[in-house]
Parts: structure tokens; C-alpha cells; sequence
């Protein structure tokens, strides 16, 4: 039988993005220290650590960079400093394996670049990407570029240089540009090109154009759609595959007339609390409290019992928002 190491290292196979090499030297960190202090020195990092198999895409933050913090302080013996402990309790439940197994689906098709899963039309991304590999004032600009920087300098390690990124609301981190600084001018100049040709990038010396993509991120689901590109929303679009995708982070039903609904439920919960608090006091049991109960709801004295026990079971799952004292 698998070790819990093993089994750890076995899940970050399956996931996308290269996740057991990324990831595996903090997992063997974190089962030494379990191995020699027990599980009691790790408890206050069980939340964090299961975080380290959700998909990339789901992080609020660099997951990784904070577990190997907070294992360094362990493994020299010193506690947790408050602003991790803040971290860690902040810090939500990881999703549950449905949502993961389906974001896991979602990232091996990103990283492979093919989202036709979620989209129809293939024909709109080829044409486009044909005409820029052959236009000859494209290579002509990436010429200068090449002249004026050493583009290799920006490159990652397939060859691939990428644009400054578009944000959530267009809302960018950084927007300052010193063009007396190399590295500002190369950006300065590599986003404009990439503007003019409609590109996330350049791998060695082929454009990457962009495409209608859809992605999925720690607080929402977005979908891109390129400025070159003729969008009909009825055909380059499975809305049905998207919505599924998205529904998964989904708990139950919305809309106005369930909003409504659940608001007189909460009331008549906070009402119901009282009534049993009152019934107690009075000493009433049996029958007679649930005509009290009934009556104090106004409902009638014929209504189910279970009516009453499932306001108040799922109301204790989902507590009432009280006043503040």
C-alpha cells in the first residue's frame, strides 16, 4: 500500500501545469516534519497543505511560497508569527474533489492552448493566425525588436515571451512606464506590437495570436474575446460546456423570488428560535407546543412537524444574521 507521501505525490501527477515538479520538495518537507514531530506540530497548517492540490487556477494566492514559509519556522523550531496565523485563518476550506476534478479538466486543456472544448469555432482563430505569419511588416517590426533588445533576456523556457496581462475590470497592477530602465522600454515596446498584431506573445520567432478563450479563475469564470475577432454569440460559443464549468463552485438555486423566499424563512427561523425559547420557559411539550409554535408562525395547527424541524435544522447549518448587541 501506498505511503500518505506517495499517495500526496501521486494526486500532483494528475494535475496540469507540471504540479508534482513544482510542487514536490514541500510536500517531502512537510511529511518530514510530520515523520519527526507528529501530526499535532502540522495541525495549524492541515488547511493550507490541502490547498496544495487545488488547481492553480483557484489559488487567492501563491499557496506554495506560504507553505514553505511557514515549514521553514517549523522545521527551526520557532512558531507560526502572527500574520501567518492570520493567513491560515482566513484562509477558506480548499473546494471539494468535484470542483477540483473539473478545474483539473479545465487546466489540461489550457495548458495545452485548446479550449475547444468550450469553444466552437476553430475556423475564426486559423484564418486570422494565417494571415500574421505571412505578413511581412509583422517580422519587419520583430526585426527592430530584436535589434534594440535582447529578446532572449525575456524569454521563459519554451522560447515564450509574453505581454503585459489584461486583468479582472481591466484594473492593471502596475501601470507605470520609465523608459530609461531597459526592461520598461522592452515591455513598452513588446505590448504595442502585441497590441498592433493582436498577440499574447511571441514563442522564438512566431506570433502567438490570440484566441477566444475561456478561464477560470480563484473568484470567477472569464471569458475573452479578441478585438479581431466576429463574434456570434450563437455559434463560436458552448455556452452549455461554460455554464457547467462554472456551475460547479455553484451551491444551489438563485434568483429574486428565492431570495424572497429565503429571507421569510430566515425571519420566521429567528421567530421560531424565540417560540422555543418561550416554550421552554412556559414548560409546554408534546401537541400543545406545536400548536404554540404553529400559532406564533401563523401557520395552522395542521401543519406537519417536519416543517417546523426542517426551518430549524437548516437554519442551524446557515445561522440567522442576528442584531448586534
Amino acid at each position: 500500500m501506498a505511503s500518505r507521501l506517495e499517495q500526496d505525490l501521486n494526486r500532483l501527477d494528475a494535475m496540469a501545469f507540471h504540479r508534482r515538479e513544482w510542487s514536490e520538495p514541500e510536500i517531502r518537507r512537510y511529511h518530514e516534519i510530520r515523520r519527526a514531530k507528529g501530526d499535532a506540530a502540522l495541525a495549524a497548517l492541515e488547511g493550507l497543505y490541502r490547498w496544495m492540490f487545488v488547481p492553480f487556477s483557484l489559488w487567492p494566492f501563491n499557496v506554495h511560497d506560504v507553505l514553505a514559509d511557514c515549514l521553514a519556522a517549523l522545521e527551526k523550531g520557532k512558531r507560526l508569527t502572527s500574520r501567518q496565523n492570520l493567513i491560515l485563518k482566513l484562509l477558506p476550506p480548499p473546494p471539494d474533489e468535484t470542483i477540483c476534478a473539473a478545474v483539473t479538466d479545465h487546466e489540461l486543456h489550457v495548458q495545452k492552448g485548446t479550449y475547444e472544448n468550450l469553444v466552437k469555432t476553430q475556423a475564426k482563430f486559423t484564418q486570422n493566425e494565417l494571415t500574421i505569419r505571412s505578413d511581412p511588416e509583422l517580422q519587419a517590426q520583430w526585426t527592430h525588436i530584436k535589434a534594440a533588445f535582447d529578446v532572449m533576456a525575456y524569454q521563459d523556457h519554451k522560447g515564450v515571451i509574453r505581454r503585459s496581462m489584461d486583468t479582472e475590470r481591466n484594473l492593471r497592477p502596475s501601470f507605470s512606464v520609465d523608459t530609461r530602465r531597459r526592461e520598461d522600454a522592452f515591455h513598452a515596446a513588446f505590448d504595442a506590437f502585441c497590441l498592433r498584431w493582436n498577440l499574447y506573445g511571441m514563442q522564438n520567432d512566431d506570433p502567438l495570436l490570440l484566441k477566444l478563450s475561456v478561464n477560470i479563475t480563484p473568484h470567477g469564470t472569464m471569458i475573452h474575446i479578441p478585438s479581431y475577432w466576429s463574434f456570434d454569440p450563437k455559434r463560436d460559443i458552448r455556452w452549455e460546456a461554460i455554464a457547467r464549468l462554472h456551475r460547479t463552485r455553484v451551491h444551489g438555486r438563485q434568483g429574486s423570488a428565492l431570495a424572497e423566499g429565503l429571507a421569510q424563512r430566515r425571519k420566521d427561523a429567528e421567530k421560531l428560535r424565540q417560540l422555543d425559547q418561550e416554550a421552554l420557559r412556559l414548560g409546554i411539550k408534546g401537541r400543545k407546543k406545536h400548536e404554540f409554535l404553529c400559532a406564533g408562525l401563523g401557520w395552522v395547527a395542521e401543519t406537519s412537524p417536519k416543517r417546523i424541524t426542517r426551518l430549524r435544522t437548516e437554519f442551524e447549518r446557515r445561522p440567522c444574521a442576528r442584531k448586534a448587541e
